[in-house]
């Protein structure tokens, strides 16, 4: 396996996520207009005067461009690497470098026409969706390549990953999204419930605010069930990062939303998903039963 792709790979996924939280900071601080509704320049300049909401949202932006350049290199070298280029040896890098970049052509539209049209919660919202599933793509881009040979035939004991890990944690870092970008973070009071009633009997806001909060308790139970299953390091890592998710999330309503657990909260969410995804790919971890072997990956990670 080259190394340098996998690096190139990490690399591009480790900027990738410090980007979802630049992204958060900009909400957070209301920067979002902080270049006016220029794009891709800011302020209708290359070098924009800086005052802080400025700065904000150009250094969202240059962050940006370093996670364009690094994924339009990872899609190169992908290419490079099939054809066999350099040593002769044609190595298998998936598909998954060349979905990273389609992902990245949609994620700039985005955040074009989310500045054009004044942030509409629509858009910032599908553009962290996106943003998240470029970090996912990434990730399985550091952890496939190897040398072009037959794949191994799958005995019929193998099981495939959770894939509704997967499903659960993208809908519920949504949800969270719709949740912050609607102003319905402050619409349930307390925790663990939503006002001291598990059916909250107020306006909608309140109902996506306690949808949220289902879906992310609902997640902290299926990832201990899976974590005890598989008996997986990154498994049992996930429960812990979706611990850590819950308590930033308490402390953060009960507080008062304060900026700084804000952004920690989407920080921690990313990290539950990037768990999430390494988890789901992990061929190491042990079965439900024992003498049975080692998890594989499921179809849908091996497709890409």
């Amino acid at each position: 396996m080259p190394k340098s792709f996998s690096r190139l790979a990490w690399s591009a996924a480790a900027c990738t996520y410090l980007l979802i939280i630049l992204g958060a900071i900009v909400r957070i601080t209301g920067s979002g207009m902080g270049c006016g509704d220029h794009w891709p320049l800011c302020g209708g300049k290359l070098l924009p005067p800086l005052d802080l909401p400025t700065l904000i949202e150009y250094g969202h932006r240059l962050a940006a461009a370093l996670v364009s350049v690094l994924v339009c290199g990872l899609a190169a070298y992908a290419w490079w690497l099939r054809r066999g280029a350099g040593s002769g040896e044609r190595y298998f890098t998936s598909g998954a470098a060349y979905v990273a970049l389609g992902l990245l052509i949609v994620q700039v539209l985005l955040g074009a026409v989310t500045v054009k049209r004044d942030l509409p919660p629509w858009t910032v919202i599908l553009h962290l969706g996106t943003a998240m599933l470029l970090l996912a793509t990434l990730i399985v881009a550091a952890r496939s390549p190897h040398p072009l040979t037959p794949s191994p035939r799958r005995g019929e004991g193998e099981r495939m990953a959770p894939a509704g890990l997967v499903v659960l944690g993208f809908v519920t870092v949504l949800l969270g999204a719709l949740t912050a970008n609607l102003g319905a973070a402050s619409a349930c009071l307390g925790f663990p419930l939503c006002n001291g009633q598990i059916v909250p009997d107020g306006n909608y806001l309140q109902y996506i605010q306690w949808t949220h909060r289902l879906l992310a308790y609902t997640l902290f139970g299926y990832s201990v069930w899976w974590a005890w299953r598989t008996r997986a390091r990154a498994a049992w890592a996930v429960v812990a990062l979706v611990t850590l998710q819950v308590a930033v999330a308490a402390a953060m309503v009960l507080l008062g939303l304060p900026r700084p657990l804000q952004a920690l909260h989407v920080a921690v969410g990313a990290g539950v998903w990037a768990g999430i995804v390494i988890t789901a790919g992990e061929r190491a971890g042990k079965g439900p039963r024992k003498g049975e072997g080692p998890l594989p990956l499921s179809p849908a990670f091996d497709r890409l």
